[in-house]
Parts: C-alpha cells; structure tokens; sequence
C-alpha cells in the first residue's frame, strides 16, 4: 500500500498500483470492458459503466493524486478535455483572468468556445501578480494560470495568486504541463485546481493523448466528477495504462531532461546567431528567484530567436534538424523543434502574439534525454 510520506521517487513507482487480486499480477491490467456485470440492479462491486469508472483508469487517478500531493484526481481524453470540464464550473455571465501567454489551444477554447456561451475572459500579464486586482469584479469566478507559460517561458507566482484568490473566493486553476509533478506542485503553493495534459511529460513517449485534474476539496470533486461522467470526454483503459506506465519513469526522464536543457539553453545562448532565448533558469531572468522558490529544477523547455529575426531563417533552421524533429507537442524522450505561430499558437491572431512577444521566428524546444553533445551537434550543422 502506497504511504503518502514517501519520497517523489517512490511515489512514482508505487502509487495507484495494488497487486491484481485474481492472478497477483504486479502491473494494474488494462480492462478493456465498457460494462460490468450486477448481481441486482444498481448492485455493483463499485463499476457499473466505463464511462463512470474503470479500474485501470482509477489507479491512475490515485496514482496522479499521490504525485501531485492532492486527494484526487480526474482522467480525461485530452488536456482540452480536462480544461474543458474545469471552464463548465462557470456560468453564463462568469468571468476568468487568464495569462496573456498561453497555450494556444486554451486560447481558442476560451474565445470561441466558452465566449460564445456568455463566458468572459481577461487575458492580462501575470508576471506580478498583483495586476490581477486590477480585473476583479463580482463576476470574477477563477483565475487561470500556467507556469512555465507556452511558449515564452514566464514564471507566474503562484503562492502570490493563490493570496490574492482567497481574499476573493475565486478559483486557482494552474496548467503544470510544463513543469510536471517533479519540478512543481501546485496544491502545495495554494491553487484549488491543477491540470496537466498528460500527452506530454507524464505519458512521456509521445504515445498517448490524455489530460487530468488533481484537487483536494471534497466538493470541488463532486462538481467536477458529475461534469466528467455526464460530459463523457473520458480516456480509455489503454491510454489509462500508457500514462501509468509513463509516470514510473518521470523522475529519471525528468532529471535528464533538465540536464539537457540547461546545457542546450546556455550553448544558445553563446551562439553568434543566436537572438533571444527563453528559459526560465537563466538567474537574469526576470522570473528567476519565483522560479527557483517554486520549483526544484528548470525543465527541458525553450524557445529562441535568430539575429535574422525573420521567419524565412527561422523555417530554414527548423527544415534542417534532424535529431529535432518538427513536430507539435512537448515531453517526450525524444527532442522537438516547432514553430509556435503557424502551429501550437496558430489560433492567436498575430497583433495579439506579436504583442505579447510572440514574434513569427520564435521557435520552440522541447529538449529530450537524447546525448546533450548530439543535440548540440544538431543544432550547430542546422542554425550554420
């Protein structure tokens, strides 16, 4: 049985995971069922449907919880899923603060999805906290945060907003997809609500699409439970057990990775063509001392620009990397290049990006646990 004194490292190993208790298997099986059998109606050994509960996807539940410090947790089918079912706790006339850099894909769901129920959003700078007094209202409901944002690597204080919210009695939901449970935990620092696109660090092998919601208040999970039953966006076993799988091995993915990404932020950085590069373990970094009080290491993610601020040199650097491949999405164990305003970032319109330093040759990195001296070699032949 999981003890929830042990360190980060066992928790990953051993949370969630109960020997099967009709062949003693050590790994959690994958059920593969839509139904379950009942002895009456409405008498069931705790599983009726799947789209309720399914044992695979419960261990990961618990398993999530245990990592992250909370009581519980949500699987869904996808991080929008997941964000999808946390914007349903508002209403019609509701508004959220949100940070003006985001993912793109929250963006979009926000304005044309949930805006167009009568939902308003304040997308505004986070980088002090306290300018999220200045857009509180009587309507103000929840406060939406990531940190490290995406993809330009700001660093929102978390302890700070989780203040500010009480005062109010809003919502804090923060996105720790960046981060992962290793580097962060938001619930410890006062948010209400954490949500991780699971795709990415904790499924860790770009082989699976999920998304989850870890939280301590009775209620909250109640609300957000019915939501997740009634709504349906749930993953499926399969993908349950590909993430449990994942997160056995975050901490050792985890350590490399930010191994790697600091040796790769600092030969950027060093590079005579190299413009700007954002990475938050930079001590010149205006959110440097937030970032080294709030998490326990760097990360593997960040983005650069070339002295030839130009798209053109930035689509010639990306066209010819070949250990970074170009493709979408973050956390694997192997290295990706992309290109944020034509594809994470794609649904902000360009004036909102560019003024938010989005600019059209900034590029992405999500640097994986291949040899650093390769990926430097890579990026050597490919920026010339």
């Amino acid at each position: 049985m999981q003890n929830n004194n042990h360190k980060l490292a066992t928790k990953l190993i051993h949370a969630g995971a109960e020997p099967d208790p009709t062949t003693g298997a050590i790994m959690t099986p994958i059920y593969q069922t839509s139904t379950y059998v009942q002895e009456g109606p409405n008498e069931h050994k705790g599983w009726s449907y799947a789209r309720g509960h399914n044992p695979t996807r419960d261990a990961l539940q618990r398993a999530l919880a245990a990592i992250e410090n909370g009581k519980h947790a949500l699987c869904f089918g996808s991080g929008m899923a997941a964000i999808d079912a946390v914007t349903k706790l508002l209403v019609p006339g509701d508004e959220m603060i949100v940070g003006n850099d985001l993912y793109g894909g929250t963006y979009r769901m926000f304005t044309k999805v949930f805006a167009n129920f009568g939902i308003k959003f304040h997308f505004i700078d986070m980088h002090n906290a306290e300018n999220i007094r200045n857009y509180i209202n009587s309507n103000t409901k929840m406060i939406w945060a990531e940190t490290p944002t995406n993809p330009l690597l700001n660093i929102v204080d978390i302890e700070a907003c989780a203040k500010i919210t009480k005062e109010h009695n809003l919502l804090l939901a923060v996105d720790n997809t960046f981060a992962s449970p290793y580097l962060q935990n938001p619930l410890d620092q006062g948010a209400d609500i954490v949500m991780h696109s699971a795709t990415k660090y904790l499924g860790g092998h770009s082989d699976v699409v999920h998304g989850c919601l870890i939280m301590n208040d009775d209620e909250l999970l109640a609300r957000l439970k019915f939501i997740q039953n009634s709504c349906g966006g749930v993953p499926g076993p399969h993908d349950s057990w590909l993430v449990l799988r994942g997160i056995k091995t975050l901490h050792v993915r985890m350590q490399r990775h930010c191994e790697n990404g600091e040796k790769i932020a600092n030969y950027l950085r060093n590079h005579p063509k190299v413009g700007k590069v954002y990475w938050c373990g930079f001590e010149d970094h205006p959110g440097y001392a937030i970032a080294k009080k709030q998490m326990r290491g760097f990360g593997g993610m960040m983005s650069f620009t070339l002295k030839d601020d130009s798209m053109n040199a930035a689509i010639s650097v990306m066209k010819k990397t070949q250990l970074f491949s170009l493709a979408e999405s973050l956390g694997g164990v192997e290295s990706l290049i992309g290109h944020p305003a034509t594809m994470t970032h794609g649904a902000i319109p360009r004036e909102e990006r560019i003024k938010n330093g989005l600019v059209d040759s900034l590029m992405r990195l999500s640097v994986g646990i291949e040899d650093a001296d390769d990926l430097i070699a890579d990026l050597a032949q490919a920026i010339g």
